[in-house]
């Protein structure tokens, strides 16, 4: 028993088998065992050493073939991963003549997992385009269903090659510079939109939002909808805006020509005028260069129309008014003049036509406007000859007052005021010797005015006789 632990210390101590027989022989020697029994005993070990043996050529095989299978998984799905990732020289495998298999495996093991985690890369690329990309159609949409982008994700796990993804990319700067442009032309149709409703003095907001709610949002994670739908609806809004305005600036011009006319026609004050100044102003400048808020609002031109039919209402009772005062001003024009004023428009004749309705009282006071102008245009070619013959009249005067002084016996006296009677006299007396020379000088020019004209030159409404003096 001693020499057994003896030996199996030397088992333990890592002796070789052909050391452990010879120390099992001397004891057998020492014991004096029998030859049969010898030979049982190594049979047994014989046997026992072919078991263990067995076992862990077994357990060898397993892990063998478990390596094989691992390595050729590992393998396989490194090969799928390539397929799916597009890559072609990323993993080259060792010669397994050469290289055993856990260095097959601890070789694949990091290309696998680099794999793995380029896969995973790959899919969150995938994912985050064609999440823009869906996003971006979403806003191309007429807002319908965005779709199934999971299911379309899964089928591209069957293809994350760098050609899909340089595919998705161009396709995605495509839809980029696409909803670039349509969102740039969006925001100058909604901005034009805004102005045209300002100028018009319409809720923008409302206009807006019979096209698409997303067009008035001001959010900055909003997205406003650029679908060829919106686009139009724009384009559509803004051409019957602009129609609109033509519209209104029409009917506004015509109102405004109404209210001018009433005005001039009514002798209207400035205070009157002066809250329609800023349209008066507006009203001159082409369609485009109309941009002042609110000034072609509805309100505005209900304001104008209601003052051109509160002006109409009082022309009547104004207008007899101002035929009296368009008259009386002819009446002082013909006077200075010395013109006889056409009787036609005299005023017991325009009150009682005015009063009978026989007559509008625009069209009489028209015929006055018409005998001013030809009465100022007389009284304006007459200016030199009436110059002359108030001269002559002056003369005429001073010859009458020479021949009453003349005739005053103590106009040599030293009273009061004979020194300055005496200087007139004088001058009178210088005067009176011109009248020959004026009178003949007047009825030149009197000739000369009535063959021009064709007609006589007539003095308060008589017949100048200057030759007859």
């Amino acid at each position: 028993m001693v020499g057994v632990g003896a030996g199996l210390g030397l088992v333990m101590e890592g002796t070789s088998c052909g050391a452990l027989l010879k120390e099992l022989q001397q004891i057998w020697a020492e014991v004096g065992e029998s030859e049969d029994e010898k030979n049982k005993v190594l049979l047994d070990i014989e046997r026992e050493c072919l078991e263990v043996y067995r076992r862990k050529v077994d357990d060898a095989n397993r892990t063998r073939v478990q390596l094989h299978q691992s390595v050729a998984a590992k393998e396989a799905e490194v090969a799928s991963l390539m397929a799916t990732l597009g890559e072609h020289k990323l993993y080259m495998k060792k010669d397994k003549g050469i290289v055993s298999l856990k260095e097959q495996l601890a070789a694949v093991v990091p290309v696998l997992e680099n794999l793995k985690c380029k896969k995973e890369e790959r899919i969150k690329q995938f994912s985050d385009i064609r999440s823009q990309i869906e996003k971006i159609r979403f806003e191309l949409s007429e807002y319908n269903d965005q779709g199934d982008s999971e299911s379309s994700l899964a089928e591209d796990q069957h293809d994350l090659s760098t050609r899909k993804l340089n595919s998705y990319q161009a396709q995605l700067r495509a839809l980029q510079k696409d909803k670039s442009e349509r969102l740039r032309k969006v925001l100058e149709y909604i901005n034009e939109v805004h102005s045209l409703c300002g100028v018009l003095g319409i809720d923008f907001g409302p206009t807006v939002n019979e096209i698409h709610p997303s067009l008035h949002q001001n959010g900055v994670e909003q997205s406003r909808n650029i679908s060829n739908s919106t686009l139009d609806g724009l384009a559509s809004t803004i051409s019957k805006l602009k129609a609109e305005r033509k519209s209104r600036i029409q009917k506004m011009r015509a109102t405004m020509e109404s209210l001018c006319q009433l005005w001039k026609l009514m002798d209207s004050p400035e205070e009157e005028k002066r809250q329609f100044s800023k349209v008066m102003s507006i009203l001159i400048l082409p369609e485009e260069g109309i941009t002042s808020s609110g000034v072609l609002s509805q309100e505005l031109i209900d304001k104008m129309e209601a003052e051109v039919e509160r002006l109409a209402k009082l022309k009547t009772s104004r207008l007899k008014d101002i035929v009296m005062k368009r008259r009386r001003e002819l009446e002082e024009i013909c006077q200075n003049a010395h013109i006889e004023p056409d009787v036609s428009t005299a005023p017991e004749q325009t009150d009682a036509l005015i009063d009978s309705g026989l007559i509008d009282p625009s069209a009489l006071l028209a015929n006055i406007e018409s005998q001013i102008l030809k009465a100022k245009e007389e009284s304006l070619s007459r200016k030199d000859i009436m110059d002359r013959i108030n001269k002559w009249i002056a003369a005429c005067d001073e010859e009458a007052w020479l021949e009453e002084y003349n005739q005053d016996p103590k106009r040599y006296s030293a009273g009061r005021g004979a020194h300055i009677n005496l200087k007139r006299a004088e001058k009178a007396r210088i005067l009176v010797t011109k009248i020959p020379s004026m009178v003949e000088n007047l009825i030149n020019r009197t000739f000369a005015w009535e063959n021009a004209r064709s007609k006589p030159f007539l003095y308060d409404g008589v017949s100048t006789k200057l030759d007859d003096q």
